[in-house]
């Protein structure tokens, strides 16, 4: 057997010639070092180590040769792409770190500024408030009724028993709306209490009516401490058969232990309002003295200026002409109503001392108040 034929001088490949090698290596590596970004960079990499570059395909013609010259033609060009994936390496190394500085400085977070510089809002306590209340009464059965807040002269003098010669009728209480034919004075006004609402409901709806009536009113009153032209009313209509008094006090009762705590009893002393008979004035015990205030010198109460009593707002058995005007049987049906100021419950409630701060809008007067959802 004859021993293998090592003199046999192989045929050299064209692309396989060493200064062919090298040339492939050269132009990589000038590629590599002119890529002035990491995207020149990849498209480098791509033309010079992809499956199409000039040493990927040297490499295949490895397999063209005879055996005596593979080892010496791999070696070369395994040398040659060594050196080619190594510059890639580092001059991609060099463009990350040029990009990352250059991130840092572009994108710089300046840690020391303040998180909030655009502050968050706050709920009005108006707002929260009476929805407070509104819960209150929603969890015994009432449910709430809107209204529009200009309305006709009707619905808010007219159904409710105020007369036409009523001193809350005229320009200094009442804001008039002026209508198409330019009169000073017309038939429509800006609601002056939400009893309007209550109107429009016994129109609507059928006995028994459970409602309570939130919103604006307006007065012709100066922006003072304790007087403001628009202001928040919570009114209260309840009209079903047997009704009486002892029903009214019973509903002020809870909605007071529901707002101010256990233990705060009421009075009712007697008074007049065209839509009530008989009418009464509400009182709740002064919810921070108890009453213990009361004629001690030596105890002063803020809350209540040692009187022992707050008085809350105006209620009462609907008069049967409000019944018979809104087309409920005075008869078989009976009702009580009362209502309040939101504004006036809560500078009391929160010892707030201007009326003014809650029409200003400022966020520091409304923060502390919390977000009541």
């Amino acid at each position: 057997m004859s021993a293998p034929n090592k003199s046999y001088d192989p045929v050299e490949v064209e692309a396989l010639k060493p200064e062919e090698i090298e040339r492939m290596r050269d132009e990589a590596l000038a590629a590599f070092a002119a890529a002035g970004s990491l995207e020149a960079l990849h498209e480098a990499k791509v033309a010079h180590t992809g499956p199409t570059s000039p040493l990927a395909l040297a490499n295949r013609e490895i397999g063209a040769l005879p055996p005596q010259a593979k080892a010496e033609a791999g070696k070369r060009v395994g040398m040659a792409r060594g050196a080619v994936n190594k510059a890639l390496a580092a001059r991609q190394a060099e463009l990350e770190a040029e990009r990352d500085a250059r991130v840092l400085v572009e994108e710089a977070v300046d840690v020391t500024l303040p998180h909030d510089r655009i502050p968050s809002g706050a709920r009005h306590p108006i707002t929260t408030l009476s929805e407070r209340i509104e819960d209150v009464f929603v969890a015994m059965g009432y449910e709430v009724a809107e209204g529009p807040e200009v309305e006709a002269e009707w619905f808010n003098f007219d159904a409710l028993n105020i007369a036409k010669d009523h001193p809350a009728r005229a320009m200094q209480d009442t804001l008039f709306v002026q209508g198409p034919d330019k009169k000073a004075e017309s038939e429509v006004v800006l609601r002056t209490h939400t009893s309007p609402v209550q109107v429009r409901t016994m129109l609507d709806r059928e006995p028994p009516i459970y409602v309570i009536c939130p919103g604006r009113v307006y007065r012709m009153d100066e922006l003072d401490a304790t007087h403001t032209p628009v202001f928040t009313q919570v009114e209260l209509l309840a009209v079903d058969e047997g009704l009486t008094m002892a029903d009214l006090k019973g509903t002020i009762e809870h909605m007071v232990r529901a707002l101010f705590g256990e233990g705060l009893t009421t009075r009712l002393r007697p008074n007049y309002f065209p839509f009530t008979e008989p009418s009464a004035e509400l009182d709740m015990q002064c919810y921070v003295c108890r009453g213990a205030s009361a004629g001690d010198p030596e105890r002063p109460c803020r809350t209540c200026s040692s009187e022992g009593w707050i008085e809350l707002g105006g209620c009462g058995m609907v008069n049967p002409r409000v019944l018979t005007a809104a087309g409920i049987d005075p008869e078989k049906y009976s009702g009580f109503a009362f209502g309040f100021g939101i504004e006036r419950l809560l500078m009391f409630r929160h010892n707030v001392e201007d009326m003014r701060d809650m029409v200003e809008g400022d966020v520091r007067f409304t923060r502390p108040f919390g977000m009541e959802i």
